[in-house]
């Protein structure tokens, strides 16, 4: 090489090996692995097609366009029929809407939500000065679950209505709400003395929907 004057000592350009991995019919047959389970892995569709990982990851990422990322978490599934129970309730809601007489003010909606008998101190407000010598200031770590309780609280749209706290180990469900309706929410909305219709979308298993009596 070097009697022929090349003094170089970089590689040259060259065609390097064939790719036989990145073909038109290996990239048909990994689009068809993923659309059969969706969750295949890189090393299953290198075992599948017979090629290297690298290779495999390249059809999937760099020819396909394909990435992988998680399932959005949902609150739950629901069923058909809660679908079309909802459907119907919020198809009456908005005729009465149409048919206006301020039926926005007129509606009550609930939900429940975890809290804390007390405020904990956040790390900020425990900061403290601290000179050299001084010990090491610890403070201990409260238990997550430490003096929770449930809180259900009702409001329109003018504010609160009735805020209230389930006994511990109280079961969310559509006979505990009715419950509370009638015992709790009843007197409450008389109180206000108004008229509203209810309605209340949770995570019960069936949707609770009440109107207050003209008595």
């Amino acid at each position: 090489m070097f009697e022929n004057g090349h003094t170089s000592v970089t590689d040259a350009e060259h065609s390097g090996c064939p790719a036989t991995a990145m073909t038109t019919k290996n990239e048909e047959r990994t689009l068809e692995l993923i659309h059969e389970n969706r969750r295949i892995t890189v090393e299953e569709v290198a075992g599948r097609l017979n090629v290297s990982v690298g290779s495999a990851y390249s059809l999937i990422h760099d020819s396909l366009k394909f990435s992988k990322v998680c399932a959005r978490w949902v609150p739950k599934e629901l069923t058909e029929e809660r679908k079309r129970k909802c459907l119907d309730v919020c198809s009456r809601h908005l005729a009465c809407y149409r048919e206006g007489d301020n039926f926005l003010q007129q509606i009550v909606t609930g939900d429940e939500t975890w809290i804390q008998h007390y405020e904990p101190e956040s790390k900020r407000q425990s900061m403290q000065w601290k000179h050299p010598s001084s010990p090491v200031a610890k403070k201990f770590k409260t238990q997550p679950l430490a003096g929770k309780l449930m809180l259900t609280i009702f409001w329109d749209s003018q504010g609160s209505i009735l805020e209230t706290c389930q006994e511990r180990g109280t079961t969310v469900t559509s006979a505990m709400y009715c419950d509370m309706l009638q015992r709790e929410m009843k007197p409450a909305i008389h109180e206000e003395n108004c008229q509203r219709k209810f309605c209340c979308c949770t995570t019960t298993p069936a949707p609770t929907h009440w109107k207050p009596s003209n008595n």
